[in-house]
C-alpha cells in the first residue's frame, strides 16, 4: 500500500513531488501545483492518516527516515528514478532526509517553512501524547493562529487537520521529536533552495538561515507576510520561488544552445514562439541541451559529429544544414565535416550521404571567408 497522492501535468515532464506539513494534507498546494504542472509532472502526496492515506502506514516510534521510504516507495510505484522535490514543514524534513540519505533520486530541492531539528524533543514526545489521549479538536481550533499571519485562514485545511488519524498524527509528531541533521547538512549536494516565512513562529527564518549556511550553494529567499503554510498564504511568492529553482537546466540549456547554435537562430525560434509550440521549446532547452548537451562525457564536436550522422540516417536536411553551421561553431573543420559524411555513406546509403554532402556544401559555402551570403538558418526547430 502506498500513501495517498494526486497526479497532474504531462506524464513526459520532469517529475515534481510536494509534501504536505503535518495536519495538513495534498490541498496545502491547491493554489501553486495546478501552475506548476504546466510544465512539470506534479505528485502531490498526503502523511499517513491525513488526506486519503492510510493511518496504517505508520505507527508509535515512527521516524522521518520511514515517510521517505513511503515517498520513495510511491516514486518507484510511478516509474519515477529522479525528481525534484518541495516540502512544507514535516514534509521538507522528508526532503532533506532524502537529500542526504538518496541524493541521487533527487533533482533539487525545496525545504519551506521547515528545520533541521524541530525545536527539541520533548515538546513533540508531549505533543503526540496529548493527542494519542485527547484527539485533535483543541490542536485544530488553534491551528489558524499557527499556520497563517493576520486574518488569512483556509478553512479546508482546518477541516484537515480536525479529520486526520490522531493516531497517525502522534507518530508523525514522533518523527519530528526524533530528527536532527544538523551535522549532515553539508552533505548535501542537491540544488537547494530554502524558503522561509518572516512571521512563521513554527520554524523561524532563522532555521532555513541556518541550512542555508551549512548547505553548500543553497539560496534562501524569506516572504514577507508569510507564515508556516506559505504555499497557502502567499502562493504566488512561492511560485516564483520554485520557477526559479526548477528552472535551472532549462536556463542552461539555452545558454548551451546559444553557443552551439548561435544567437540568430535562437531568437529567430523564441519569436516564432506560439502557446502551442511553448512546451515543446522547453523540452528541447531542457532536455536536449540543458541535459545531452551539457554531460561531459562527450566534447561537443563528438556530439557534432554524432548529430550529424543521425541527421543523414533520418534525411532531416533542413536540421542537417542547421548543425552543420553548429560544428563549424565547435571546431570542426571543412574536412572533417566531409569525412563524418562519407562514414555516414557506408552506414546510412550513399543517396543519403549524397543529399547530405549537397546540404554541407551549400552550407559551407555561405561562411563570410567563403566569399557566399551571410549565415541564415533553417526552419529546424531545435
Amino acid at each position: 500500500m502506498t500513501v495517498h497522492h494526486r497526479a497532474e501535468g504531462p506524464a513526459t515532464a520532469p517529475a515534481l513531488l510536494l509534501g504536505p506539513s503535518l495536519g495538513t494534507s495534498s490541498a496545502l498546494w491547491d493554489r501553486v501545483a495546478p501552475e506548476l504542472a504546466a510544465c512539470h509532472r506534479v505528485v502531490r502526496w498526503d502523511l499517513p492518516g491525513h488526506g486519503g492515506s492510510a493511518a496504517g502506514l505508520i505507527g508509535p516510534g515512527a521516524t522521518v527516515a520511514d515517510l521517505a521510504a513511503l515517498v520513495l516507495e510511491l516514486a518507484d510505484t510511478l516509474g519515477l528514478e529522479r525528481f525534484a522535490y518541495a516540502g512544507v514543514s514535516l514534509g521538507g524534513a522528508v526532503g532533506l532526509h532524502l537529500a542526504v540519505h538518496h541524493p541521487e533520486r533527487l533533482t533539487s530541492l525545496a525545504v519551506i517553512c521547515s528545520s533541521a531539528h524541530f525545536g527539541g524533543e520533548q515538546a513533540w514526545r508531549e505533543r503526540a501524547a496529548l493527542v494519542r489521549r485527547e484527539g485533535l479538536a483543541a490542536l485544530a481550533a488553534s491551528a489558524g493562529s499557527r499556520w497563517f499571519a493576520g486574518d488569512f485562514t483556509v478553512p479546508e485545511l482546518v477541516r484537515d487537520h480536525r479529520e486526520a488519524d490522531p493516531e497517525a498524527y502522534a507518530a508523525c509528531c514522533d518523527a519530528l521529536a526524533a530528527f536532527d541533521l544538523t551535522g549532515r547538512l553539508r552533505d548535501i549536494r542537491t540544488p537547494t533552495l530554502l524558503i522561509a516565512g518572516r512571521q512563521d513562529p513554527a520554524t523561524p527564518p532563522a532555521h532555513l538561515r541556518e541550512i542555508a549556511d551549512a548547505v553548500p550553494g543553497a539560496a534562501l529567499v524569506e516572504i514577507p507576510g508569510a507564515s508556516h503554510l506559505a504555499p497557502a498564504q502567499c502562493p504566488g511568492a512561492v511560485l516564483t520561488a520554485l520557477r526559479t529553482q526548477l528552472d535551472g537546466p532549462a536556463r542552461q540549456g539555452m545558454r548551451v544552445r546559444r553557443e552551439v547554435l548561435g544567437d540568430a537562430h535562437v531568437d529567430r525560434a523564441q519569436a516564432r514562439q506560439t502557446p502551442f509550440t511553448a512546451r515543446f521549446q522547453d523540452f528541447i532547452s531542457r532536455y536536449a541541451w540543458g541535459e545531452i548537451w551539457t554531460d561531459p562525457t562527450l566534447t561537443r564536436r563528438e556530439r557534432s559529429m554524432i548529430t550529424m550522422t543521425a541527421l543523414v540516417a533520418h534525411g532531416h536536411h533542413d536540421e542537417l544544414a542547421m548543425h552543420v553551421r553548429a560544428a563549424r561553431r565547435n571546431g570542426l573543420t571543412p574536412e572533417e565535416i566531409g569525412a563524418v559524411l562519407l562514414q555516414s555513406a557506408v552506414y546510412c546509403g550513399v543517396p543519403a550521404a549524397n543529399s547530405a554532402f549537397a546540404v554541407a556544401q551549400r552550407v559551407l559555402a555561405e561562411e563570410p571567408d567563403a566569399g557566399g551570403p551571410s549565415e541564415t538558418d533553417g526552419p529546424g526547430a531545435d
